[in-house]
């Protein structure tokens, strides 16, 4: 497949996500934040770092690039969209993904190897993991606490929304330890850990991220 990785002014992860597509075995194709193009790609990559400073607030601007036009009626139609830290961030402010991003509650930035528990196992981006399958893989945040109202939570609850929790203590005070969660629709994805940071064991906690990468083939085959 032809993963698209989107780069922001700002963006540390973008080099990153573009090798762990193609250590998933797809080819991965640059976009940039001022183009109207996603270039014929088949899913898109919105990656970790501080675009545009993180002024105002995390990912406010970058959700007005002209490429996020782009994203957001090609996720609108299904394309599978992933957004890893900050781009989970520009996910919630473009309102493809419920829920925010606020300040972690010990207003400390975190970079740690961190557990997680994959909730769902049907996403776009998922389907490499078994049920319940316990990873670890790089966390670093410093405005990565997911907030929403509790009628938002419930339902991401009770719909199987929530994607990733995290596991042996909360790092940032997300509520109900909610590391990542999906759209109702399965395609679009938002993660605050970095998969893309464990697809390797030459480098990082392990492969355990590898899963994120590789589920949009085995999904496409199923």
């Amino acid at each position: 497949m032809k993963v698209g990785v989107v780069t922001f002014p700002g963006s540390l992860d973008d080099v990153d996500a573009q090798r762990a597509v193609r250590v998933a075995d797809h080819e991965a194709v640059a976009l940039w934040h001022g183009d109207h193009d996603l270039c014929g790609v088949d899913a898109v990559i919105l990656p970790g770092g501080f675009s545009y400073g993180d002024y105002l607030r995390c990912g406010a601007i970058s959700r007005f690039s002209p490429v996020m036009a782009e994203v957001i009626e090609a996720a609108r139609r299904g394309m599978p969209v992933l957004g890893i830290c900050n781009g989970f961030q520009i996910l919630c402010e473009s309102h493809l993904l419920p829920g925010a991003l606020i300040r972690n509650d010990h207003r400390k930035f975190v970079c740690r190897d961190q557990r997680l528990r994959i909730e769902n196992t049907s996403t776009r981006w998922t389907s490499s993991y078994a049920p319940g399958a316990e990873i670890t893989v790089p966390l670093k945040n410093g405005e990565g606490g997911f907030v929403a109202d509790a009628e938002t939570l419930d339902r991401l609850e009770g719909e199987g929304q929530v994607v990733a929790r995290y596991l042996d203590g909360n790092p940032n005070g997300s509520l109900r330890d909610i590391a990542g969660v999906t759209n109702a629709r399965g395609n679009v994805v938002g993660l605050m850990p970095h998969p893309e940071h464990a697809v390797e064991s030459l480098t990082g906690p392990g492969t355990d991220g590898l899963g994120f990468f590789t589920s949009l083939v085995e999904r496409v085959l199923a």
